[in-house]
């Protein structure tokens, strides 16, 4: 029998990586070299459609060798049953759970230490249903893994540039594959080299199912990449550096609206306005309203829709808000209605305010002070 068709007969024979010790004569049978893919590049100037990356070529197991660091024997690998991320410089990197075929002790190897045709062997179908959004398959190496007595996969497991299998599907807009990975775990904020996580991913390849849904799975809106921006502000740069007019660019601009109405609404869902200051914008969704917080952040346009319409009725009507300091007496009103000496931030004299139109937390916070309740 050839060399080459042993290969083909006895892909067991895959082995540790070769040490830099060994024989010139053993480096001429080297493990293939696994293709790499197109990178997601996620700058204002890619407007175009993203297209779904090529299957994975599938490498031929070939012959490795024993090798020995630091005395430690290393045996011929049976397979790899686990695997699990860890911080390396300038990242994170991978280690595998070698099961031995003398029968030692299973360990824990550095993906560096291990020839890559057994690494191919166990990672090539995770990150082909990967780039291939396959939610099926992902499902089934899931489960297959969990059925493992030691060991597992690490569903946050990452390829060369830092990537977990979370940004490939929420950047590819499949929902079923990202429900899959945060069902069993997948931490999704996990940022690759680049900062990018998997909102960065959804917003900037305009994916707003996937975003809504991150966003309702409890992914960080605020999350910043290695230029600062959060998936709001990049989903903005692509929507500018999208061409108006363009009847081929109208659904994409569509879809980055609604990213961006998806993420503003997760980051404006909790925060309390305390005053409109100014207005600006006419017709429907181009109104916008500077707002003060009443949280004490930033002054900030926010878009109409995203303010509570009595808030929003009151400017309109040209009413006023002053900015209560506190709550010191409480009486009932000559109708039996209960009303609060409200001392104000801006007003020397303290005045008597209707229950109705007093900050309930300053409420609460009298009653705290007196002992008598609200």
């Amino acid at each position: 029998m050839t060399t080459m068709a042993a290969l083909f007969v006895n892909p067991s024979l895959s082995r540790l990586k070769l040490s830099p010790n060994s024989s010139p004569s053993s480096l001429s049978c080297q493990p293939l070299r696994l293709d790499s893919f197109p990178r997601f590049n996620l700058t204002v100037s890619a407007v175009q459609n993203q297209q779904s990356p090529p299957p994975i070529p599938i490498p031929i197991p070939i012959q490795g060798k024993e090798v020995h660091e630091d005395d430690e024997y290393y045996g011929e690998v049976n397979k790899i049953i686990g695997s699990r991320s860890r911080a390396v410089e300038g990242g994170t990197g991978m280690e595998y759970l070698i099961e031995w075929k003398d029968g030692h002790t299973p360990s824990w190897v550095p993906s560096a230490n291990i020839a890559k045709d057994v690494v191919a062997e166990y990672e090539t179908s995770w990150w082909t249903a990967a780039k291939k959004a396959d939610d099926s398959t992902l499902r089934q190496l899931l489960a297959a893994s969990n059925e493992e007595e030691i060991g597992g996969r690490d569903v946050d497991a990452v390829d060369e540039d830092g990537r977990t299998a979370l940004l490939f599907v929420a950047g590819l807009g499949s929902e079923a594959c990202v429900q899959v990975l945060a069902s069993a775990g997948a931490n999704l904020d996990h940022m690759d080299r680049g900062g990018l996580a998997a909102l960065h991913m959804a917003a900037g390849y305009v994916k707003p199912g996937v975003v809504r849904l991150l966003l309702e799975l409890g992914a960080d809106q605020e999350v910043k990449d290695d230029r600062g921006r959060t998936p709001l502000d990049l989903a903005r740069e692509v929507l500018i550096a999208t061409p108006k007019g363009n009847p081929v660019q109208f659904a994409r601009r569509l879809g980055l609206e609604n990213v961006i109405k998806g993420l503003e609404e997760a980051i404006f869902e909790y925060a309390e306005v305390e005053e409109i200051l100014e207005k600006r914008g006419k017709g429907g969704d181009k109104v916008e309203y500077l707002v003060r917080w009443k949280d004490g952040g930033d002054n900030e346009w926010v878009k109409g829709w995203l303010i509570g319409e009595d808030l929003v009725r009151d400017f309109e009507a040209g009413l006023e808000y002053a900015v209560a300091e506190g709550v010191v007496g409480k009486r009932e009103g000559e109708d039996g209605k209960r009303e609060y000496l409200v001392k104000w931030t801006d007003i020397e004299e303290a005045t008597w305010e209707p229950e109705e139109n007093v900050d309930p937390e300053l409420i609460k916070g009298f009653g705290q002070h007196t002992g008598k309740g609200p």
